[in-house]
């Protein structure tokens, strides 16, 4: 009965939003009130205890909300300016291909954005690019959601790194660059097809004929791209660190995809347009190119200011604190709002900058604003219900019959049963954290501590079985219901979101079994 309790946070969502094919504001709903009610008379857990996880998860909605805000509002702002229409025509001036496409804004673009801002923004943002391209709206959100994966242990100048392996008793910059040496090494070998499996994806699941001679074709420049991102990124870990490979492999992947794209390297003759929507293609802008992508330049250094600048860091962090500390009273139930530092803040103000760099009225970022709130009511209600069960489940070691908490149960009964082959394993707990967290950072925070007994009590290497916990947080991301509500929202497909899990489970799957096997080969 434990363990199906402890699984509760797991099988629910997956029942509820798969298999029933319920929108999350109503499946996560179900979900959320099941969990309450096994956490109480199961688990222990008391009353204020659980409605102090229920306010702190409703605390953490309006966090994210509040970037989803940013990025649905800068979205709306840079139609009515005519931004989307130029940055779109720019995108098929260096290739008509949407396979090309898919690769260059999803994966490499969106690995830049991660790099930069992490917390779900570069689905969020990459998304609706694509399907202001053609793309319709479940490939433009599957395809972003699959695509933020490889970049993400070092998304937020390599929070996930810094964040969730700071519990450990090696805790430091030595260990953290370790483990991104690591990771990259492993990525090397998995993270580098990530461009092919967006072209498969693309293909298979949303072309017209479904043909695999439209993936064969590509498979050189896909390869060719994949490799020189993750080549890149282990380039970058040995000689600068873990805070900036995203970033710079993002920037160095963008650039020689985008100029053998441009000269037709290691691509077919003919483009394809197998995915493309029925929609008029916009006439050309007049619009200078450097003007429509300026707040997207902002965004990046705005971001790296507020994170790299120590003055701006403190400002960003103290100046406006929404933080909400101990809840009702509960030591240690907190919920962290720096507004200033948060992504959505550097939206909106390089969306309102965006305004008046490109010369047009205010009122369209105001008219965007009133549209964006709109389209959020069904995000918000399924992210409150997701974020309620994610923080009773969190906080479930708080209970009276002395028990662990729900995901440190999990962890146990995997490693007493599975530690003869945990490096298979190891990623798979990573995925159940982001999965039911939402956040690679927090499965690690959580889950790392678990993962370095587990090796030190089956003598496996801890930098290995600790870089495939990040990893395999890292495909969590395809799946994890937050994740998944807002790359939904941002595209119109509220209610939709069994229908995007569907198609980004066997990708998640794939890549927590391929880094499960490559080092089980190679690191072992």
């Amino acid at each position: 009965m434990l363990l199906l309790t402890a699984s509760a946070a797991i099988i629910f969502p997956f029942l509820f939003l798969v298999l029933f094919r319920m929108p999350a504001k109503k499946g996560m709903t179900f979900s959320a009130i099941l969990v309450v009610v096994l956490s109480y008379f199961v688990w222990g857990m008391e009353e204020r205890v659980i409605s102090a996880s229920i306010l702190e998860g409703a605390h953490k909605t309006l966090t994210i909300l509040f970037i989803l805000f940013g990025a649905i509002v800068l979205l709306n702002t840079l139609r009515r300016t005519g931004a989307v229409d130029r940055i779109n025509q720019g995108f098929r001036n260096i290739s008509p291909d949407m396979r090309v496409q898919a690769v260059i804004v999803a994966f490499l673009f969106g690995s830049l954005l991660e790099g930069a801002a992490g917390f779900g923004t570069p689905a969020a943002v990459t998304g609706p690019l694509l399907v202001a391209l053609g793309f319709t709206p479940l490939a433009a959100a599957t395809l972003a959601l699959v695509a933020d994966s490889t970049a993400v242990p070092f998304g937020a100048v390599g929070t996930p790194i810094q964040v969730g392996l700071g519990n450990l008793p090696e805790a430091g910059t030595e260990l953290y660059n370790q483990i991104a040496v690591r990771v990259a090494q492993i990525d090397m070998f998995v993270g580098s097809l990530i461009p092919l499996v967006l072209i498969m994806l693309l293909v298979l699941f949303f072309g017209k004929e479904k043909r695999m001679k439209d993936i064969v074709e590509m498979v050189p420049w896909a390869l060719m791209t994949g490799f020189t991102y993750t080549g890149s990124a282990l380039l970058y870990a040995n000689l600068f660190g873990f805070e900036f490979v995203a970033i710079l492999a993002g920037l160095t992947g963008l650039f020689v995809a985008s100029v053998t794209a441009k000269k037709g390297w290691l691509l077919p003759k003919a483009s394809w347009t197998g995915a493309k929507t029925d929609q008029e293609e916009a006439p050309p802008s007049d619009m200078p190119l450097i003007a429509a992508w300026a707040p997207y330049a902002i965004i990046v250094v705005l971001l790296l200011l507020t994170r790299i600048v120590p003055s701006v860091k403190q400002a960003a962090l103290t100046w406006i604190d929404g933080t909400w500390n101990n809840i009702l009273g509960v030591e240690g139930i907190t919920s962290q709002w720096q507004v200033l530092y948060s992504p959505g803040a550097v939206l909106i103000l390089a969306t309102v900058l965006s305004v008046f760099i490109q010369r047009k009225p205010l009122r369209h970022f105001l008219d965007a604003s009133k549209e964006s709130l709109i389209s959020m009511k069904d995000a918000g209600l399924a992210l409150l219900a997701t974020l309620a069960l994610v923080q009773v489940f969190a906080n479930s070691g708080l209970n009276t019959a002395d028990l662990i908490s729900m995901p440190q149960y999990i962890a146990t009964i995997l490693s007493d049963n599975l530690g003869f082959m945990w490096l298979f394993v190891a990623p798979f707990l990573g995925e159940i954290g982001s999965f039911i967290t939402g956040s690679a950072t927090v499965s690690t925070l959580t889950f790392s501590p678990i993962q370095y007994n587990i090796a030190e009590n089956t003598g496996l290497n801890t930098e290995t079985v600790l870089a495939l916990q990040m990893l395999g947080s890292s495909a969590g991301n395809m799946i994890c219901v937050h994740n998944v509500v807002a790359a939904g929202t941002v595209v119109g497909l509220s209610g939709k979101e069994g229908d995007i899990i569907r198609k980004t489970v066997v990708p998640a799957l794939w890549y927590g079994a391929a880094v499960g096997i490559i080092a089980m080969l190679l690191f072992a």
